[in-house]
């Protein structure tokens, strides 16, 4: 049976599940054979939307297990082996950034542009050999995303958020999405879609970089042992960090930005050892990128020389501002802002109409591709024809019209001697196309209508490219749209200042980005490193500023709207006002009674718990006056029952019964489903000695911690259980009064248990 897909399928499921009292998820399922029954009233149901699926969502554990196991091998490591995690670690920084440098889309666009603005090819011919190509690599890019890996479709930058936050998303980073996001990246850019490689080539970053932690492909039997040092939560979510930091350099030839953007944008958890490791990892590629450059400079490499990363250089120009001029620049950061703005909430609405489409089938995801396509050719090949000619200016240094694959001035429908305007911007690589409207000195160059025609068509095509079943990064599109309003912006202003209408456009670029991504510092040291000048800097962090703060009062960054918009469990830095007014034990009083284990349990109990619940964690509770004794992970009672490390009689274990049958490399994996692992009669039971495997060091909370206190707690330290303890220790007290999960904490699971939560919250908002 196929799975459900859509964003309206999760509701769905969600409404189902919650009517016929069913629950399947990682926290609790619902059993009629042994007495862990109740009506669910606090809904901890997780599902989501990864790649074409709706999948159970589970919680990742990077919370060290501080069991007797890990805490025996860690005193027994010696200092050798010590510094060859330390060794290994850092060669997987290095080899997840060397391997980000060969992208050759942009060679493949100039080569076919190159043929169309050819007057041999123009009109008809011309146009079918221009949709023609785009049809065909658009072709090849979403049929292998939507039948060989649905995650590599999109940006993968909200998927890389949830992850760092704590959420699994199942398949986001295996060999096969790292295959299909670089084919098919390659095939939606050179397309000629309005869609950028950067977002991609962050997913890829992390894609290698999680590979290599893991050790290679358990799926394609390409596996390297000696690496799974790294087969962790904990040490992927830092090679993830690593990667796409590298991707953002690769993508811009920013170091700094990409330390950045890992810091500002997507990651949750952060300590000061990620920061020179992501810095490491960025002059990693930073440095190789340049030796290819240089190597490619000599014509080597074709056009690959010629494409790859942007870097708009306006060095030259001399920024002149005076106070006056704040003026100028204060508008174009709220226009920035409520265009960024807008441009989410009409982006969260095609979103949706594209999952009706794509609930269909795979077909329909095609044909919505393909029809995509081809609109974008019929208007990049047709409009140019609108502009007029333009005559070429002799005191340019530049050949005009020009001649080769990239530059400004094409000639295209025009006699010798002019060129088109808008053919330049738009029979273009998108790379070629921002530099020629950064371009310094180019005042007059491309008249006011068909940088209207440039803006609005990207406009257009930005929202409806975005979200169809190829790779695809918001960078780009956002740029373009950015610098044309910009650009325009700069000649209606021309009389009023100084500032040149080519820092419009970098400007207009920048709002642009922090309207609808709302990033700042990030933004910021992109375009200085892009146009390398730091002049910018003053103008540049106020226009940010501004179009970051009013975008904030309409929506949020669009980066947060797609996590909603797959249901994924994000938690946000900032618990809402509201959490303070409720407390930790109230949320334990309407969830179901607490599983809780002996640390001597029955293989029965053991296989019984398994079975009819899916909670992945299990407060230990001893003794004759019952004492936590700490918490054991569902993935270590099924190692148990797998390796059969089954005991006659009721004991204790030694230290080296736990050493012959578990290596600490066991505890870090996971171990499938209870389906799966066969117990036969006799083995029901027999007993298990759990004492080993506890975490005897979970976090616990006191019941009348606030949920807002409760919230960051768990969102900082990167929890995957919280457990609550009563306010005061007594006999015929039961030492655990309930376990706290990411669901458990979200706002709209709590508002469904508590509506009088959210009455005050809209009084307050409207106070």
């Amino acid at each position: 049976m196929e799975e459900p897909n859509g964003f309206a399928e999760v509701a769905t499921i969600i409404n189902d599940m919650e009517l016929e009292g069913q629950h399947n998820n990682e926290e609790e399922r619902e059993s009629t054979e042994i007495n862990y029954s109740r009506n669910r009233t606090l809904s901890s149901t997780s599902v989501a939307i990864v790649g074409a699926k709706v999948s159970h969502i589970e919680s990742l554990d990077y919370e060290i297990n501080e069991n007797d196991l890990f805490k025996h091998d860690w005193r027994k490591r010696s200092r050798v082996q010590t510094l060859q995690y330390v060794f290994i670690k850092w060669i997987s920084h290095f080899w997840s950034a060397f391997l980000l440098e060969v992208w050759p889309p942009s060679s493949v666009s100039q080569s076919k542009i190159s043929l169309v603005t050819n007057s041999a090819l123009l009109y008809f011919m011309g146009f079918a050999f221009f949709a023609g190509a785009n049809f065909l690599l658009t072709l090849v890019a979403a049929f292998i995303t939507v039948y060989f890996a649905p995650t590599a479709a999109g940006p993968g930058v909200p998927e890389i958020k949830a992850y760092l936050n704590g959420v699994d998303t199942p398949n986001m980073f295996g060999a096969t999405t790292l295959f299909v996001k670089i084919i098919g990246s390659i095939g939606a850019v050179s397309a000629g879609l309005d869609l950028g490689k950067e977002e991609p080539l962050i997913h890829i970053g992390s894609c290698i970089a999680c590979l290599l932690g893991q050790g290679g492909s358990d799926s394609y039997k390409l596996s390297w042992h000696w690496l799974r040092y790294f087969n962790n939560d904990r040490d992927k979510r830092d090679l993830i960090t690593y990667g796409s930091s590298s991707g953002v350099c690769a993508a811009f030839r920013a170091p700094v930005a990409g330390v950045l953007f890992v810091l500002e944008e997507v990651a949750t958890w952060w300590r000061s050892a990620l920061i020179w490791r992501t810095f490491f990892s960025t002059a990693v590629v930073v440095v190789v990128l340049r030796i290819f450059m240089d190597y490619c400079k000599s014509g080597s490499c074709g056009l690959f020389g010629r494409g790859g990363v942007i870097m708009f250089d306006v060095s030259d120009v001399i920024v002149r501002y005076h106070f006056v001029d704040i003026i100028p620049v204060v508008i174009i950061g709220v226009i920035g802002g409520l265009l960024g703005s807008l441009y989410n909430h009409v982006l969260h609405k095609v979103l949706r109409l594209y999952n009706l489409v794509n609930e269909k089938g795979k077909l329909h995801k095609l044909l919505l591709a393909l029809s995509v396509s081809l609109l974008t050719s019929i208007c990049i090949y047709g409009l140019p024809f609108l502009a007029k000619c333009k005559p070429c200016d002799s005191s340019l240094s530049d050949s005009c019209p020009g001649t080769g694959e990239t530059g400004n001035f094409k000639q295209f429908n025009c006699p010798d001697g002019y060129y088109n305007d808008l053919a330049t911007l738009l029979l273009a690589t998108k790379e070629d196309a921002i530099r020629n409207i950064f371009s310094l000195n180019t005042g007059n160059e491309f008249q006011v209508i068909s940088l209207l025609i440039f803006f609005l068509l990207y406009c257009i095509l930005g929202v409806i490219t975005f979200g169809i079943a190829v790779p695809s990064g918001l960078y780009i599109p956002i740029i373009l749209m950015g610098s044309g309003y910009g650009r325009l912006l700069g000649i209606a202003m021309r009389p009023y200042t100084k500032i040149d209408q080519e820092l419009f456009a970098v400007l207009g670029a920048a709002s642009l980005m922090s309207g609808s991504m709302r990033m700042t510092v990030t933004v910021c040291v992109i375009f200085l490193e892009l146009t390398n000048n730091l002049l910018l800097l003053p103008i540049t962090m106020l226009v940010l500023l501004i179009a970051k703060s009013v975008a904030d009062c309409f929506n949020p960054s669009i980066y947060e709207i797609i996590l909603e918009l797959k249901g994924l469990p994000f938690l946000e830095a900032h618990p809402e006002a509201w959490m303070r007014n409720i407390t930790v034990g109230e949320l334990a009083d309407v969830k179901p009674p607490v599983v809780t284990l002996e640390g001597i349990e029955k293989v029965r109990r053991i296989v019984e718990v398994l079975k009819y619940t899916t909670h992945n964690g299990f407060p230990v509770v001893d003794g004759v006056i019952p004492e936590l004794h700490g918490l054991v992970l569902r993935t270590h009672l099924l190692l148990v029952l797998k390796k059969k490390w089954f005991l006659n009689e009721r004991r204790r274990t030694e230290d080296w019964e736990v050493d012959e049958k578990f290596t600490w490399i066991d505890l870090e994996e996971r171990w499938g489903k209870i389906e799966d692992i066969a117990v036969t009669k006799d083995e029901m039971e027999m007993y298990v000695d759990l004492h080993p495997l506890i975490n005897t060091t979970p976090h616990t909370v006191v019941e009348i911690l606030s949920v807002a206190k409760a919230m960051v707690a768990f969102r900082q330290v990167g929890l995957r259980h919280m457990i609550i303890v009563p306010k005061y220790q007594a006999a015929g007290v039961f030492p655990v009064v309930g376990i706290l999960t990411r669901q458990d904490l979200r706002d709209c699971n709590i508002l469904n248990v508590f509506p009088h939560l959210a009455k005050s919250k809209s009084i307050k908002k409207g106070n």
